[in-house]
């Protein structure tokens, strides 16, 4: 006998329909699956095998052969076991007269036909909304993230035997409440109230939140570099239901996503230590997967102690910053991830630490200093917007009385930054300064004419380049929109370009 079942399978960040087919024949007993599997899907036979005895049903001793179409698309991942144990259970006449032409089915088997979470559940549900598929039958640990998506029914299983029961109209599914509670919930972040002194850090900061600019600060060990870096998702503004949909999806993909958790309400923060490799800062492996700059999408990259990562994993890092986007290419396939994050970075100004410190003194020489920043290349020094100095708080500022602003304040200046920006760049397919274009500064950047000579100057005593001018416009425009202002003054443009001049010297 013959039937057929939809499954689910991942390319890259999106769902893809599959189709199982199962035919079963007399001849020797035995199983065969077809159709580019991986190990982990032609192992499948043996979960499905015992699943289906466990489970109080017949397992078919004839010849059992199971083809996933489309043929030439790799599957990988155990998702597919319980649309292929329900397919066998269709075909021997166990499941009866179940239609299962609009019901897509995903899961992973255990012996005792238990079903487990699987990773990418989310891109699953949304490719059914977009296939008009108005059912997916998924595990309960995955039941939040599928309730993220509209319109399409979702049915909540733990058991094979309730996947049956469900086809056959007896159980309508499991409900979560615990999962709503879990995904409804977002943990304190750290703030900013906590951190003494740094004033000029802070406002460097805020800036860059508020445009979304790339930064980087330089300090000595121990000056709170860290600690200002932690505290950026604090006062950044809260993600759109697409952005969370769109972040939710790659880390379903990862599995980074959790068991109870939809859609993601914090923006992301990665922080990959310094002996990560291209593959995991880009994304890849032998079936490609989101690597830290797409993990960071809409988010924050922390970059702490840039010169201690390798060379080749910080270049990395430059067609990502520059495009938004991440292209990894394999032998079979070739797959582009979105990478449009805030970079942070710390470093020391020497190998030692110490070098212009005010207290301690360096111990490095000249060449030791001069082939620590050369770790950094000139290109990836462009792409940073803003760098600034973080000194060593002296004792009297650790003890000070002064007020400290709080996230809450400094993230409503932003906030209100980035509705003044939404409103400028409506219609172009961004939501922030940092992300224009050539053309789009030029046609929604108004820069006032002392401010325009302001610029000539440093651009031609500095010798900046054409990526220069645009990153300075564009912090620029940032900061005229913290203060409220539509074009751009010559003190909005003074402070854009003093926040630029140290990358220019440290650049040399």
């Amino acid at each position: 006998m013959f039937a057929k079942t939809l499954g689910a399978g991942i390319v890259g960040l999106n769902g893809v329909l599959l189709t199982i087919e199962v035919d079963i024949a007399n001849g020797l007993p035995g199983m065969d699956i077809v159709g580019l599997p991986d190990a982990a899907v032609r192992e499948s036979k043996e979960r499905v095998k015992a699943a289906i005895r466990n489970a109080g049903f017949d397992f078919p001793y004839q010849r059992i052969t199971v083809n996933l179409a489309p043929a030439d698309l790799k599957k990988d991942g155990s998702g597919l076991d319980l649309p292929i144990a329900i397919g066998i259970l269709t075909a021997s006449g166990q499941l009866g007269k179940a239609d299962l032409s609009q019901v897509v089915l995903v899961g992973e088997l255990s012996l005792d036909a238990k079903v487990r979470g699987i990773a990418g559940v989310l891109p699953m549900t949304v490719m059914c909304r977009q296939e008009g598929i108005g059912k997916i039958i998924m595990p309960v640990e995955n039941l939040a993230e599928g309730n993220a998506v509209d319109e399409v029914q979702i049915a909540a299983v733990d058991s094979l035997q309730l996947t049956v029961g469900i086809l056959q109209g007896i159980s309508s599914g499991l409900d979560n409440p615990e999962a709503r509670v879990l995904a409804s919930g977002i943990k304190p972040l750290d703030d900013f109230k906590d951190v003494q002194g740094q004033f000029a850090a802070k406002r460097a900061l805020e800036i860059a939140a508020a445009g979304g600019h790339n930064i980087m600060m330089t300090g000595p060990p121990g000056a709170g570099k860290t600690m200002l870096a932690r505290r950026i998702p604090s006062i950044l503004p809260p993600m759109t239901r697409e952005e969370a949909v769109e972040v939710s999806k790659i880390y379903s993909v990862a599995g980074l996503l959790g068991p109870l958790n939809g859609l993601m309400k914090e923006r992301p923060f990665r922080s990959p230590h310094h002996t990560v490799s291209a593959a995991a800062m880009a994304g890849g492996g032998r079936f490609a997967r989101p690597g830290e700059v797409t993990l960071a999408h809409h988010g924050v990259l922390f970059l702490d102690e840039l010169p201690e990562f390798s060379r080749s994993v910080l270049e990395v890092l430059r067609q990502p910053i520059e495009d938004g986007q991440v292209t990894v290419a394999r032998v079979s396939s070739s797959y582009t991830y979105p990478s449009r994050f805030m970079l942070v970075i710390s470093k020391n100004p020497c190998p030692c630490g110490y070098f212009g410190d005010s207290l301690q003194q360096c111990t490095c020489s000249e060449m030791e200093i001069r082939r620590y920043l050369r770790k950094i290349s000139g290109p990836l020094l462009d792409r940073i917007d803003l760098h600034i100095n973080v000194p060593r708080l002296k004792y009297e500022e650790m003890v000070s009385n002064r007020h400290t602003e709080s996230s809450e304040e400094i993230s409503g200046r932003v906030g209100q930054a980035r509705i003044r920006q939404a409103l400028r760049l409506v219609g172009t397919g961004i939501f922030c300064n940092a992300q224009m274009n050539h053309r789009q500064i030029k046609e929604k950047c108004e820069i006032l004419t002392d401010a325009q000579l302001l610029l000539q100057s440093a651009f031609e005593k500095m010798k900046l380049n054409a990526r220069s001018y645009d990153r300075i416009i564009k912090v620029s425009q940032t900061i005229a929109d913290l203060d409220g202002q539509k074009k751009i003054s010559f003190s909005h443009m003074a402070e854009a370009i003093q926040l630029r001049i140290a990358i220019f010297e440290n650049g040399k």
